[in-house]
């Protein structure tokens, strides 16, 4: 039984859409266990107008306090001990479970994932890994899309070792890694760019494509998509914001006139395939890859969908031994990242 804690009060509509797409994900997966951490009223209120369930495979864990968007992360996590963010952290920590999804304040989850849970040993940094769909009908993994806005060179280095094992374990087959840069030549981007570049060259266990261009993320042939914290948040947001825009065009186009719509009612079926491949909710959560727990953070405003999606990803990565994986793939490349590091010094 694969056991996954829930932060049933993080996100815009918590409790009510995390306790939906909980019972969603039972429904689905009779080889999967929950457990709830938040206002028990709350929850079970909600619980009660979701619908049948197995109830012998979730569990609610009663906490007191929530912690909000508006807070400072480092100073929540401290003091709000009775928080759901927390006590599903502490709860993981102590081996009540094999993974956690919440939909909280990003900042709190990335905090009480290093400071409570931990790091694996030999990982730089954790990075943020989600997933942007593609022309192929695949996704592309991003790492990091904003755990970690400065980065050295091993971080980049760590998150492409990371970021390809948790694309093995989502089913791809030696798995394509690009470097994200103004350009594909050797000798573009910051000198940070162009260390990582020769150092990923020199790692066999990574199917390195080279640099690669931000158009590439969703038109180009990669699997993988590695950059620092903060160009791969800005690139993540602008993908969301052009999805949107065009969905938006669409819409007002198809409005225009009768002909217009008459147009789009033949094309309904194109166009609604078109939307299910952008739908970002389908994709899941980011992964928090470098801990010593599967985390995934989803979107604060995931409805039951959605948050039913990031529970699946989360037991699936479990399943597939993900955290083992990255700590054997960091092990093994130790040595040699250690000693081209200290080449380039």
């Amino acid at each position: 039984m694969t056991r996954i804690i829930i932060d049933a009060m993080g996100g815009d509509y918590a409790p009510k859409q995390q306790v939906l797409g909980s019972v969603a994900a039972l429904n689905k997966d009779k080889d999967l266990y929950l457990i709830l951490c938040g206002d028990e009223t709350q929850i079970k209120a909600e619980l009660a107008e979701a619908g049948s369930y197995d109830e012998s495979r979730l569990e609610i864990v009663h906490t007191t306090e929530v912690i909000t968007m508006e807070e400072v992360p480092t100073k929540a996590v401290k003091t709000k001990k009775d928080s759901s963010t927390v006590v599903a952290f502490r709860l993981l920590k102590e081996g009540k479970a094999d993974g956690l999804v919440s939909s909280g304040s990003t900042g709190a989850v990335l905090t009480a994932g290093v400071l409570i849970l931990g790091r694996i040993k030999g990982v730089s940094r954790p990075g943020l890994c989600p997933v942007i769909p593609n022309h192929r009908g695949t996704n592309t993994m991003i790492c990091d899309c904003g755990a970690n806005l400065e980065c050295k060179p091993i971080n980049l280095v760590h998150f492409a070792l990371m970021a390809s094992a948790y694309a093995e374990t989502a089913g791809r087959q030696n798995p394509k890694v690009g470097l994200l840069n103004n350009g594909t030549e050797d000798h573009k981007g910051l000198p940070l760019h162009q260390e990582v570049n020769a150092l990923l060259k020199k790692i066999d266990c990574i199917n390195y494509a080279g640099n690669i261009e931000g158009r590439d993320i969703m038109y180009g042939d990669v699997d993988v998509v590695v950059c620092d914290g903060f160009t791969g948040n800005i690139a993540t947001k602008s993908i969301e914001g052009c999805g949107k825009a065009v969905g938006a065009i669409m819409t007002r186009e198809y409005k225009r006139n009768l002909w217009a719509k008459l147009r789009a009612a033949i094309s309904m079926g194109i166009i609604k395939r078109i939307k299910g491949g952008l739908d970002y909710e389908a994709c899941g959560g980011a992964a928090f890859l470098g801990l010593n727990k599967m985390v995934v953070k989803a979107h604060g405003n995931s409805r039951a969908r959605g948050f039913a999606v990031c529970i699946n990803q989360a037991a699936k990565a479990v399943r597939g031994q993900l955290v083992e994986k990255i700590k054997a793939s960091v092990d093994a490349n130790a040595e040699l990242v250690s000693e081209n590091l200290n080449k380039e010094e």
